[in-house]
This record gives structure tokens, sequence and C-alpha cells, in this order.
């Protein structure tokens, strides 16, 4: 039975899952989370509480990024393998990045926009950031270290083909896309839990009680909000955060051109109640839900489910561990003995070829002590020779010895020369072939950026007159049509302070509320209803029980 203990490990808190493999059967044997002061100590505890002295461990790597290029998929294995290296060496010295401090693994997705073209997607993070994390965990057999963006996908079922996307809410919150099956590509959102449970332990001075208190808070939607009985005054530090994930996904899902099914609610803010009814409200035709690990029973009542949900993160580590995901995002290098044990699993021939060889070798030996023999007489200094002195015999033994080495230097000179000819006949070929295709290239590219241009003139003649006769038209009826949509999708507990026509198409708002979601509500339906274009909106300020906010933007014309 193999087994795996997954360490996520970020500021303050330490998420660990011990998980046990017996053939396709997988079964968590402990879990946790703890707040810690002393990182080192805390591992420790965790190790000693699971019995893992001896068992591989995964961890998380910290602050990783993530970056793509696109490569021409007619290229061959070995081609492709230089293309990925030299595209993230240009990456890096376009983006100003110190190429020798970072550390990088990819993975080749399928280019949906350019059915000729593959995309490399690059995780990348410092040298130095691994090297901490793995002497950090230096007394114990770590095997590996991934990013979790990258293994969070281990948490689906291999039979769920659904598009979706996980959006895993920890520090920072990562957006995971998932076609066919397969990982897209990861989005990083800077907004996350350490937002959340920094504004509450400001109040409560402590870690452990703020994460206590969003496990035990509700969030309503807007159709539940008559049930809530009493205000909850830390839904101001929670609701801001979500309320900026939320957007920022729906940015996302814009930018996707791939229809999304399912979105996926995990990490530590996934224990907040009713977290995944806010997704749903916010994205209507997609089906919103809890991620929880394919192999556990959602009718299990001997552990309650928003247990295993808060350790999602150290599951997945773990279950990459037992074998499960993209081994090529393992940060961890091979050590020097396990690269010497492989060599011990190379084949080295059957009884069959070994016999072949020493009968061969037997025959060489046969040929040479034949020419030995016949060379002996020249070479000895018995009676059957004493017709030669000693300076003949020394001459003739020097010319034999010189003869040896000419022949040798003269067969190694042969060998070395016809290698260096086939090798600069293949370095010939490619740089012919090469040579060609950039020449297509560079004539294609031509022809594109001479229609583009034609193409770019007429387009800019056409939308300027397009322009003229839309403005035309929208400033007659702009203002009052703005009032009206304003009038039909403004919330009842919003009042409107005032509304400015600061200039041309900028129109200025001032509103209030007693409630911040209210506010919240009326800036996204203006975003999404298009009342306003470009809309900014301040962060609130409270004047006695009212928050105002000024909205900024432009009218659509």
């Amino acid at each position: 039975m193999q087994n795996c203990l997954g360490l996520y490990i970020e500021n303050n808190l330490i998420k660990y899952a011990k998980i046990s493999k017996d053939h396709n059967n997988y079964r968590i044997d402990s879990f946790g989370m703890k707040f810690y002061d002393d990182v080192e100590e805390t591992i420790k505890q965790i190790v000693s509480e699971t019995y893992s002295y001896k068992t591989p461990i995964a961890v998380n790597l910290s602050d990783e990024k993530y970056t793509y290029a696109n490569l021409f998929n007619l290229l061959s294995k070995k081609d492709l393998e230089k293309a990925v290296e030299t595209e993230f060496d240009y990456f890096c010295n376009e983006a100003s990045k110190n190429r020798k401090a970072l550390e990088y693994r990819h993975i080749l997705v399928q280019n949906y926009g350019e059915k000729d073209k593959i995309t490399s997607l690059y995780a990348y993070t410092d040298k130095s950031d691994i090297v901490r994390k793995l002497q950090l965990l230096d007394s114990y057999s770590v095997k590996d270290v991934v990013p979790t963006a990258m293994a969070i996908n281990n948490l689906i079922a291999e039979t769920n083909s659904k598009n979706c996307i996980i959006v895993n809410i920890e520090k920072s919150t990562s957006v995971t896309t998932i076609i066919n099956g397969q990982i897209y590509r990861v989005d990083l959102i800077e907004n996350g839990s350490k937002e959340i449970l920094e504004g509450i332990m400001v109040k409560e001075n402590s870690y452990d009680k703020a994460y206590e208190i969003c496990k035990n808070t509700t969030i309503y939607t807007m159709q539940g909000r008559n049930l809530q009985i009493e205000e909850n005054e830390y839904l101001e530090d929670i609701m801001p955060t979500l309320y900026k994930i939320v957007e920022k996904v729906r940015e996302n899902l814009l930018q996707n051109t791939l229809e999304i099914e399912t979105i996926y609610i995990t990490g530590l803010a996934a224990v907040i109640n009713n977290i995944d009814l806010y997704f749903q409200e916010s994205f209507p035709n997609k089906e919103c839900e809890i991620l929880t690990p394919f192999f556990i029973p959602k009718t299990n009542v001997k552990v309650n489910i928003k247990d295993y949900i808060e350790v999602n993160s150290a599951v997945a580590l773990a279950l990459h561990g037992l074998g499960v995901g993209i081994k090529e995002m393992n940060f961890k290098k091979s050590s020097a003995m396990e690269q010497v044990s492989n060599l011990f699993k190379i084949d080295l021939g059957g009884t069959k070829e070994k016999k072949e060889k020493t009968n061969k070798n037997e025959n060489k030996e046969k040929s040479t002590n034949n020419f030995i023999n016949k060379l002996k007489g020249l070479f000895s200094s018995d009676s059957s020779s004493r017709a030669l002195d000693a300076i003949e015999r020394g001459l003739i033994r020097g010319a034999i010895g010189l003869l040896i080495l000419f022949v040798l230097y003269t067969i190694f000179s042969k060998t070395l020369i016809n290698r260096i000819n086939k090798k600069d006949e293949t370095a010939q070929s490619y740089i012919a072939t090469t040579q060609k295709e950039i020449q297509a290239i560079n004539s294609d590219t031509k022809i594109v950026n001479d229609r583009t241009t034609q193409y770019k003139t007429l387009i800019q003649k056409i939308d300027e007159a397009n322009n003229k006769l839309t403005e035309s038209f929208a400033r007659k009826n702009a203002i009052p049509n703005f009032l009206t949509e304003i009038m039909f999708n403004i919330p009842k507990e919003v009042q409107l302070i005032s509304i400015t026509n600061t200039s041309g198409k900028t129109i200025k708002i001032e509103a209030q509320s007693k409630e911040y979601e209210q506010l919240g509500y009326f800036i996204a339906k203006i975003k999404n209803e298009a009342i306003l274009t470009n809309v900014k909106s301040t962060s609130g300020t409270k004047q006695n029980e009212f928050v105002r906010v000024t909205i900024e933007g432009n009218l659509p014309y």
C-alpha cells in the first residue's frame, strides 16, 4: 500500500492530509489544519501526529507565476523542446527577469484558436524559493514540490469531461481552466483569504479565531436577505473581497472563448456558508458548486464534508505524490542517488548475446597470439636469433612500435573525420531547411502586413463614418435613456444624492445606502447592463448610518 503526506504551507497556516492508495482505491488516513508561529516545529508536530517519519511528502510551490507561448505543432520532438526553452528565455529577456535565477516547468496544451499551433504553459518561480522549501523539510522524505493551481485538478475524477474552472481561494486566488479533462490555462488573482483573515484579525487579534468566524459566517443572496435575522459585523470584511474575486472571474470567463459549464469553488474561503449560492447568483447560467475530492462519498455521516473541503489543497498535493496528475510539474529534481539507481536498471543483454561476444573475443585473441608468435624471434634474445646484435633488435622493436602507433592514429583520425563530416552534413541540411522556412515566413509576413495596412485604412474610414452617424443619433436621447435605465435598475435601498454630467459623455453619480452590498449590487448592475462604460467607483465612506460612494462612467454612445 502506497501513502503520501500532502503539506500546503502558507503564511501562518499549514494544511495537511495523509492519503493511502490500495490499487485504485484512495483513503484519507488523517488530515487537519494548524496555525503556527514556528513553522519547523509545527511540521515536526504534524509528522509525529500522522506517523509520517518515512512517508513521502508532497509540498506546494510558493508564489509561482505563469506565462504562455504559442509554437508550431509540426516541429519534431527535439526541435519542440528547443523552441520551448528559447521562448522562455525570450520571455525573461522581454520581462527583464534574471533567467539564471528562475526555475520553470511546462506542459503543452491544445491551442483551440490556431489549429496549426500548440501552446506551452509555463509555471516558474525563483530557485531560492524552492531551496528554502526543501531546506525547511530537509529532515524528511520530500518527493514532490508542485504548484497548487496545477495540482488542484487532481480532485476531479478522470471520468468528468465537463469544461470547468476551479476557483481556489487560498492566500491569493487561482483560477484553473480545464477543457476536455485537461488543464488549459491558469490565472492568478491577488485577492484571497489572506485579505479576509487579516481584516477580521484586526478586530479579534487571532488568526485562529478569524478563521473560525469565517467558518461560522453565512452570507445571504439577494433573494434570501429577508431571512437574515441580525447583521453580521464581519461581512464588511468578507463581502468586498468575494465581490472582487467574482468580478475578476467574470472577466476571465468573458475573455475565454470556450464554453464553461461548471464553476468549482475550493480553498480556505470555501468554508464560508452559502458561498456557492453567492457564486450561483453571480453566474446564473453556470453550475456552481463546492469542490469535493472525487473519492470522498458525499453521504459520509462520520466526517463533515466541510472538514475535508478545508484541506483540499493538501489532498490535491498528496494525490500528486501518489502518481495522480501532471508529473512534469514536479519542481524537485532527482537526487544523485536516484539517478545512479536508474543506471542499474539498464538492460545489458541476454545470455546468448554474452556467449557470442565471448566467442568473438576468443577469435581475436587467437589471431593476436599467432601474430605475436611470428614476431617472437625478432624480440627475443635466445640462440635462434643471436645473428642480430642488440642495436639491430632495438631498431626493429622501435620501428614496429612506431608502425603500431601510426596505424592506431590513422584509424582514430579517419573515424573522427567521418563523424565530423556526417554531423556537418546534418547541420547544413538543417540550416538549409530553416533558411527556406524563414524565407517563406518572411514572404507570407510581408503579404499579411500589406493586406493588414489596407484593411486598417478601410476599417478606419468606415469607423469614422459610423462614429459620426452613431454619435449624432445617440446624443439626442442619451441622457433620457440613461435616466430611464437608472430608474429600472436601482435597488430600493439605494438613494441617489446627485447625478452630474461633468463633461461630454462623463456622468458622475453620488449614491448612498445603509448596506454596502446594495451599493455593490447597484454598481454591478450599471456595469453588467452597460448603463455606463468605463465605470469606476470609490471604496465608500461611512457617514452616520449610511455608506456613500461616488460612481463615474461614460454614456454608451
